[in-house]
């Protein structure tokens, strides 16, 4: 392990990438950069032209993005300090969402970890690295996970889309425990049971888990919660008094877990999932002349990489513009975006042109962002991914 917290290196940057180091910003991409420090993925030193050293980064050669920052100056980075930030994060978690059973323990750059991510879902950890430099890693965070969480189970799910732009495979195995390692979990009152290694993501999307249980202030009447996944938010509307939910996701899988989930909550008989296409189904409902007093919007990101995201508005509009269609008279339509690339002024721009083509008036009621688990930071607006919106619709 001491290897992999050699410098390999130094990495001398243009005044501009310098200049966003200056203002905190821990990204320096590959066209900020002079001289690169060979094409071995690995902790580097970040100098400026004048020789003066800015700190040390993770270096990864074949990402746009070559360097994130894990210290400044001569500040050492070493197995002793990801113990050190793994445990900070873990405080940090415990004092904002005390009571919670599940959390992003660590949230890449916001931890001053990055690229490295880790889900805890009550005794069992699912961990999970995007870049190169954050694979060399790896060890040490296991260690250091098992001694500071003494989990059940600690699950490595390296098969995010971002590593096959720096041409990594997918690792998907337990690395603690023995299987199965599905996790229950709560959100609020209700129950969620994940399985890592076969579900999406980690298992879940804990960075509406807030919003979930946080909106169902609003429910009433009958509800339509698309791409409803495990169904987060329509557990939360059928137990807040919802008369009917209709839950639909594309993944039949998905749709199992609802019911199942459903069912062990006692709200079978008010939640509704089916296993159907949202884009195929809401010009269907339109069409009836359907309306609902509660409509959630909760798509897969539409941006996922650069030059994409005129297409992902309009993919946003179109979902909007038909679900406003659906909603009663002074209902609610929560609509979300986790799409990193689409700005939260341009989500809202995008609500308000849906708004208009479908010819309604609305009021923006709350404009929330991810739960306090994956923090936002300071400087740093890639980090501030996730829109979540509460509208009401005249």
């Amino acid at each position: 392990m001491t290897d992999t917290f050699t410098i390999r290196g130094r990495a001398v940057v243009h005044e501009k990438g310098l200049k966003r180091l200056r203002q905190g910003h821990p990204w320096v991409y590959a066209s900020d950069i002079s001289d690169m420090p060979g094409k071995t993925p690995g902790l580097v030193e970040v100098a400026g032209k004048d020789g003066r050293v800015y700190g040390t980064a993770m270096y990864s050669p074949r990402s746009a993005i070559t360097l994130r920052m894990v210290g400044k100056g001569k500040e050492p980075f070493d197995a002793a300090v990801i113990k050190t930030r793994l445990a900070e994060a873990r405080e940090r978690r415990e004092r904002l969402m005390p009571g919670f059973d599940a959390y992003r323990a660590v949230h890449g750059e916001a931890d001053r970890l990055p690229g490295l991510f880790v889900d805890r879902y009550d005794d069992v950890l699912v961990a999970q690295s995007t870049t190169a430099s954050a694979d060399m890693l790896q060890p040490a965070v296991v260690e250091a996970l098992l001694d500071l969480y003494k989990p059940r189970a600690l699950v490595v799910k390296n098969d995010a889309r971002a590593r096959s732009r720096e041409g990594l495979g997918e690792d998907v195995r337990v690395v603690h425990g023995k299987e199965p390692v599905e996790a229950l979990y709560h959100e609020g009152k209700i129950a969620y049971r994940i399985d890592p290694l076969t579900d999406q993501k980690t298992g879940s999307f804990l960075d509406q888990a807030v919003n979930h249980v946080h909106v169902a202030r609003y429910a009433r009447g009958r509800a339509l919660d698309c791409f409803t996944y495990h169904g987060g938010f329509a557990l939360q509307l059928a137990a807040a008094g919802c008369s009917s939910v209709t839950a639909v996701d594309v993944s039949a899988q998905a749709v199992e877990k609802v019911r199942a989930n459903a069912e062990r909550a006692g709200l079978a008989s008010v939640v509704d999932a089916q296993a159907r296409d949202v884009f195929e189904l809401l010009p269907e409902l339109v069409k009836a002349g359907d309306r609902f007093d509660t409509v959630i919007l909760d798509p897969p990101a539409f941006a996922a990489g650069k030059d994409t995201e005129q297409n992902a508005l309009r993919a946003y509009n179109e979902v909007n513009l038909r679900a406003m269609k659906l909603v009663a008279p002074n209902g609610i339509l929560v609509s979300c975006s986790c799409s990193g690339r689409i700005s939260p002024e341009a989500f809202d721009a995008m609500i308000v042109a849906a708004a208009r083509d479908a010819q309604r008036y609305i009021h923006f009621v709350e404009k929330r962002a991810a739960g306090p688990d994956h923090p936002i930071l300071g400087g740093v607006p890639e980090t501030d991914y996730l829109k979540c919106r509460v509208v009401m619709v005249l």
